[in-house]
């Protein structure tokens, strides 16, 4: 059975029926990501480095009750998740926030959000590759010489790139491949962590003036990620029925891996603040001096599969803007014979790389994290300008939806308003330069037809 037309895609259909027969036989996407294929790709894209360094940092802030901040953390991002589980429900086609604020606020304001989120995540791309070299360098230190480092990034980077471009299915598959592989070692964690909890361990992580705040915030950019999953609608079987219970279950399951992490950290290692890889220290304090060893490895594999996730996600925005006039024609191509936004995922995996090369873990990181606040907030705003128009009709009904919207924009707005100047002003040239961007395509799109 055929998949109902796409909406939000209108641009590019009504141009394929002026255009005629040749437009008409340009290659498509392919509909081939299933319902757990999303719930997969929501987890991986979540899940990447910071749980393997962030029990250390929130145990710093909040000692032994650091599993309750875990999951106010959770309860917390909650109300921006179901936002995005309504909102994504009532579209079938790419784009993912980008999409949702061009619906509700128009094309300017879905330029500026795409443009945004596709920095968030080329920054976070960018912070990923440096994590990746870090632990890999521990099990092959000239992965960690300058060179070493150039080479690790460029290498990583092509693989992730080769299997994106050869299809769709095969990329869904390696995330889920990844997904299961990122899992596993926490599983292991949270499980011989139980039978090795100590309560006078607990009782030793003592913190003298707690943070509540900072952990809070640390936590939230740790679940961050959750916004690029639902950007491959145009390639999910049944996005409006799907999209809901894959952001619902899969941040769940996160929600309940990260607190249970948390505890057996505390739980397990007598001073856990000073840990400098506390998934591997926790290992090895249960299953030996191999336990680093793996430890390292389940870092380098989480790292690695957000990666792959990060070149099947992202493109498929810069695809979308490209589909609709705002970005130059090219970035919207498919391959003939792989069905895949290939220019799109050659040019995002490019500037990852270079920003991974020239730039540092902390500085891409904290830029990610205050710029996809942004998008959370107008998505939230979007969920009421939707309900307020009555369509696209939704798939998911989120009850008390624009009070949760609310909370949503609330909750970032707070965040928001922690971060310093010197954050605040590169987010905003990020901005301008998005306006230039928007400027020079519109205009050159004009000249032809005068």
């Amino acid at each position: 059975m055929q998949d109902p037309p796409a909406l939000g895609a209108r641009h590019s259909k009504s141009a394929d029926t002026t255009a005629g027969d040749a437009t008409s036989a340009a290659p498509a996407l392919v509909r081939a990501i299933g319902r757990w294929d999303l719930t997969a790709a929501v987890v991986n894209a979540v899940v990447g480095s910071a749980i393997f360094g962030m029990p250390a940092a929130v145990a710093a802030l909040t000692g032994a009750w650091s599993p309750l901040a875990v999951l106010l953390a959770g309860v917390g991002i909650f109300p921006i998740v179901l936002c995005f589980a309504e909102v994504g429900s009532r579209f079938d086609a790419g784009g993912g926030p980008y999409l949702y604020a061009r619906q509700a606020f128009g094309p300017a304001a879905g330029f500026q959000i795409g443009w945004i989120l596709l920095w968030t995540r080329l920054l976070t791309g960018a912070a990923v590759l440096n994590v990746l070299v870090t632990y890999l360098a521990q099990l092959v230190p000239w992965a960690g010489t300058p060179t070493g480092r150039a080479v690790t990034m460029t290498a990583a980077v092509a693989l992730v790139t080769a299997i994106n471009v050869l299809g769709v299915r095969q990329a869904a598959r390696t995330v889920n491949v990844f997904t299961v592989a990122k899992l596993l070692p926490l599983f292991l964690v949270v499980v011989l962590g139980a039978a090795y909890i100590r309560r006078d361990v607990l009782a030793a992580q003592v913190v003298v003036a707690p943070n509540w705040t900072e952990a809070v915030l640390l936590l939230v950019f740790a679940y961050g990620g959750f916004e690029s999953a639902v950007i491959a609608a145009g390639e999910t079987r049944r996005p409006r029925q799907d999209t809901a219970f894959a952001l619902v279950a899969a941040m769940v399951v996160i929600t309940a891996v990260y607190a249970l992490v948390q505890l057996a950290v505390v739980g397990v290692l007598p001073n856990a603040a000073a840990s400098k890889a506390p998934i591997a220290d926790v290992l090895a304090a249960t299953i030996g001096v191999g336990g680093a060893a793996v430890g390292s490895v389940a870092a380098v594999v989480s790292t690695y599969g957000w990666l792959t996730g990060f070149a099947l996600l992202m493109p498929r925005v810069v695809h979308s803007m490209a589909e609709r006039g705002e970005l130059p024609a090219p970035l919207g191509r498919v391959h003939a014979r792989f069905r895949t936004p290939y220019v799109a995922i050659v040019a995002c995996s490019a500037i990852a790389l270079a920003l991974g090369v020239y730039g540092t873990f902390t500085a891409t990181a904290t830029l990610s994290a205050v710029a996809r606040l942004i998008v959370y907030g107008v998505t939230c705003a979007a969920l009421v300008a939707l309900r307020r128009r009555g369509e696209p009709p939704a798939g998911f009904l989120m009850p008390g939806g624009p009070a949760l919207a609310a909370l949503g924009i609330a909750f970032a707005a707070w965040l928001l308003s922690t971060r310093n100047l010197t954050q605040a002003w590169i987010v905003g040239a990020i901005v301008a330069a998005g306006a230039v961007v928007w400027w020079a395509v519109r205009r050159g799109d004009r000249r032809p037809a005068a």
